[in-house]
């Protein structure tokens, strides 16, 4: 037996009693409100402090630039090139009135047509409203992130001083306590699934499945310091339904699923992710497929079709874009969760990048440097609109029907609504999309010549 010396005893005593302080704060300040889905307000409070903190150092980052002559980097929010929401052929026109002046009754090619498509094309290369929504939000103001703005360099002692004070206070203190966070979550979420998964089909089952599932989705809000307000809850999601939603981040699926009891859809994992899926799926009639079935559409289609014809399970939680995209634009929904025939719950999420910015680049960072990320960010703002109901009307196809719905949803989040596929940020533009303007140019000349011809 090893014999203690007074002072390591004493070092010893004071380790246990922090640690018995630190899970007792964490039982009674984060456990138990995400349990009861109350909050004490003192997220709320951190992020007006860092505010205050965020405009001070943006004007002592303006000042300082403008006693040294450093011009400042203005991030172009709608982008470098003015451009008017003009047709092909409106602009053909007016090309051709202060060029040959010709009008388009003449149907012949005309040389100075080439110089819409060259323009387009020069405007795409330098302003392609694509790809830049797969790259981080730049900001206007700085957040004491190094990451997120391109003026940090110039920063005076005090700005360096309080740069690396957030370093220490994000690595040495957040870190550590949102990691701790995030496994008392998902081990709870394991725990909790895998015994309520044991017990016969019933209210009960059902009632306590609902209960571990948004607590354990609320202590991994916490572990994100994720600060939430949600509008008009009387549209939330109900039984035999679809929700779709803008998609910018896997956490996604959490900021969602800690405000209502949603059935997941997605592919079966290994690893931990398996883990968790299988026990899951015990207490929960979560939707998981084969990596095989994934890419049998009609097969997905038919469960689930299956799932939302029982009007007494959940309602499927589904971002039909498909991808991750930036926060500053909604991009094509696939038309499979539109062509079931249920009815659709939309829902638009914003997220506020001042405190941290939320979007996966999945082609830059993998996902363990992108929770690194998160979990070092001062935290994660956002706000989640309930949109009514849509139903899918007579007349309209699945594609008209997910457009109607993806305009709602840009439309309540301010954000920009492309018909763009996500797709695209793995893969080359399709021929069709080339001969989608091929085919409008011929149609503008043929079409004006053969109603002229009928005149």
């Amino acid at each position: 037996m090893f014999l203690l010396l007074p002072f390591d005893s004493l070092v010893v005593n004071l380790l246990g009693i922090s640690i018995t302080v630190l899970f007792t704060l964490l039982l009674v300040f984060i456990i138990v409100p995400a349990i009861f889905g109350v909050s004490f307000g003192i997220r709320k409070v951190y992020m007006k402090t860092l505010l205050k903190i965020f405009q001070w150092a943006t004007l002592r980052i303006e000042r300082g630039a403008k006693e040294k002559n450093h011009p400042l980097y203005k991030p172009y929010v709608n982008g470098i090139i003015a451009k008017e929401p003009t047709s092909l052929e409106e602009e053909i026109k007016e090309i051709r009135r202060s060029g040959s002046g010709k009008s388009l009754d003449t149907p012949e090619f005309e040389l100075s047509d080439i110089f819409y498509f060259c323009r387009k094309g020069i405007e795409t290369i330098m302003d392609d409203e694509v790809t830049k929504r797969f790259s981080a939000e730049e900001l206007e103001s700085w957040n004491l992130l190094s990451r997120t703005n391109y003026n940090f360099q110039y920063i005076s002692l005090r700005l360096t001083v309080l740069w690396g004070l957030g370093v220490l206070i994000r690595y040495c203190f957040l870190l550590p306590l949102r990691i701790a966070l995030a496994f008392t979550g998902i081990s709870l979420l394991v725990i909790g699934t895998t015994v309520v998964g044991y017990l016969p089909n019933g209210r009960c089952k059902e009632f306590l499945s609902k209960h571990v599932h948004l607590m354990c989705y609320r202590i991994c809000v916490r572990a994100l310091t994720a600060i939430i307000t949600y509008h008009h809850s009387e549209n939330r999601p109900r039984n035999g339904g679809i929700c779709v939603a803008n998609h910018t981040s896997p956490i996604d699926v959490i900021i969602l699923a800690s405000d209502g009891y949603y059935a997941m859809v997605g592919q079966i994992h290994g690893g931990l992710m398996g883990v968790i899926q299988r026990a899951m799926v015990k207490a929960c009639p979560h939707v998981w497929f084969e990596r095989s079935e994934v890419k049998d559409r009609h097969l997905v289609a038919k469960r689930l079709t299956e799932h939302v014809q029982d009007k007494s399970k959940l309602p499927i939680l589904i971002f039909p874009e498909g991808t991750c995209i930036n926060n500053t634009s909604v991009m094509m929904f696939k038309k499979g969760s539109f062509e079931i025939g249920a009815t659709v719950y939309p829902v638009a999420i914003k997220y506020d990048p001042q405190f941290g910015d939320a979007f996966w680049n999945s082609s830059k960072y993998g996902m363990v440097t992108y929770l690194l990320r998160m979990m070092t960010s001062w935290a994660i703002v956002c706000s989640v609109w309930y949109l009514p109901p849509m139903t899918r009307q007579p007349e309209e196809d699945a594609v008209q029907f997910a457009n109607r719905v993806k305009s709602a949803i840009a439309r309540q989040g301010g954000l920009v609504d492309l018909l763009w596929d996500g797709g695209l940020k793995r893969e080359k533009v399709k021929d069709a999309f080339k001969e989608e303007q091929q085919k409008l140019y011929s149609k503008m000349i043929v079409g004006n010549h053969e109603d002229r011809s009928r005149s």
